[in-house]
C-alpha cells in the first residue's frame, strides 16, 4: 500500500498536474486526490502547492521526494533479487556502453556472453558516458563500459584494461607498412576525426596541444562507422583505439611516439548496488575479454 501511495506521489511531482498523473496511472483524479490527501495527513506534511496554475512541491514535498525515489529504486533491487536466478537459466541485464567500444569490444562480448547465457536478456545502450552515470545513478542501467575518469559520487569504476590510441591508416595509405610514428608526421596528416560530442576527441585535442601538433582535419563526423569506413575507403588517417585495427585486413594501426595516448577503460556500476548473477557473470566475461585484448 506505502508503495503505491509513494508512486502516485511521484506521479503528481512528474507530471506537474494531478489530471495528468491520473491518466498516466490510469486511475480517476478523485481516486488519486484522496491518496495524495491520506499520504499528507500520515506525513503530517503538505507535499503539494496547488494554489497555482501548475502543482508543484513544496519544500516538504521537494525533501520528501528525493527519499521517495531512492526507496523505490531499493524496492525494484529487491524485486529484480527475489527473482535473480543463479544458474542464469533466465534473467536480464541493461548494459550501457561508449561508442568507441562498439567498434571492437561490445560484439564479441555480446557473442561470448549469449553463447554462454542464450536465456539472459540483454539491453544494450549506446550513449556518452556522462548520460551512463546518470542512468546508472537512477538504476536505469546494471552495467556501463566506459572510462575510469568518474564525475558522479554514486558511480564507482573498476578497471578493465589499457586502451592505446594510434593512427589508424587504410591498406592504400602511404603510412600503412610504418610501426610508428611521431608527431611532425602526424601534423602533416590530413585526418577525419570524431567531433567535439565525444570523449576520445577531447583526449585527441589534449595529446595535439601537449604535443605541440597542428592537425589538418579534413572531416568530422560524429560516428565511429562513419570514421572507419572513411579510411578504408581513402588515404584520410585518424586516431582511434588500436584494437579497431586488429584482425582487419583494410586497417592499420601505427603506434604513436614518442609519447603515446592511452587511457583506463572500466566497469561502471552505482555503489552499493545488488550485483545479480547475469551481472556478475557479465562482468567475469568482459575481464577475461579485455585480458585478451591487452595481450594482443
Amino acid at each position: 500500500m506505502l508503495s503505491r501511495h509513494v508512486r502516485y506521489f511521484l506521479a503528481v511531482a512528474a507530471h506537474g498536474s494531478f489530471t495528468r498523473a491520473a491518466t498516466a496511472l490510469h486511475v480517476s483524479q478523485p481516486a488519486l486526490s484522496q491518496q495524495i490527501k491520506q499520504l499528507e495527513e500520515s506525513l503530517g506534511a503538505q507535499l503539494f502547492d496547488r494554489s497555482g496554475r501548475a502543482t508543484r512541491l513544496t519544500d516538504a514535498g521537494e525533501v520528501y521526494a528525493n527519499h521517495a525515489r531512492k526507496a523505490l529504486r531499493d524496492l525494484e533491487e529487491g524485486r529484480r533479487a527475489i527473482h535473480d536466478v543463479g544458474d542464469l537459466s533466465r534473467g536480464s541485464l541493461r548494459i550501457g556502453v561508449t561508442p568507441t567500444f562498439t567498434a571492437y569490444f561490445a560484439g564479441p562480448l555480446i557473442e561470448s556472453f549469449h553463447g554462454r547465457y542464450p536465456h539472459v536478456t540483454l539491453s544494450l545502450r549506446e550513449m556518452p558516458q556522462e548520460r551512463m552515470e546518470a542512468l546508472l545513478a537512477e538504476d536505469t542501467l546494471d552495467i556501463g563500459i566506459a572510462f575510469d575518469d568518474v564525475h558522479s559520487a554514486d558511480i564507482e569504476a573498476t578497471p578493465l584494461m589499457i586502451e592505446s590510441l594510434a593512427l589508424v591508416v587504410g591498406r592504400q595509405h602511404p603510412l600503412a607498412k610504418r610501426r610508428r610514428v611521431g608527431a611532425d608526421a602526424i601534423g602533416s596528416e590530413s585526418m577525419i576525426l570524431l567531433t567535439e560530442e565525444f570523449a576520445t576527441r577531447e583526449q585527441i585535442d589534449r595529446y595535439f596541444r601537449e604535443n605541440r601538433i597542428r592537425p589538418i582535419v579534413a572531416i568530422e563526423a560524429n560516428s565511429i562507422t562513419a570514421v572507419v569506413e572513411a579510411v578504408r575507403r581513402t588515404t584520410l588517417s585518424t586516431l582511434l583505439p588500436a584494437a579497431i585495427a586488429h584482425g582487419s585486413k583494410d586497417l592499420f594501426a601505427i603506434a604513436l611516439e614518442p609519447q603515446t595516448l592511452q587511457r583506463t577503460a572500466a566497469l561502471l556500476g552505482r555503489k552499493t548496488a545488488y550485483r545479480s548473477a547475469a551481472g556478475q557473470a557479465f562482468t567475469a566475461l568482459a575481464r577475461e575479454l579485455a585480458g585478451s585484448l591487452e595481450e594482443m
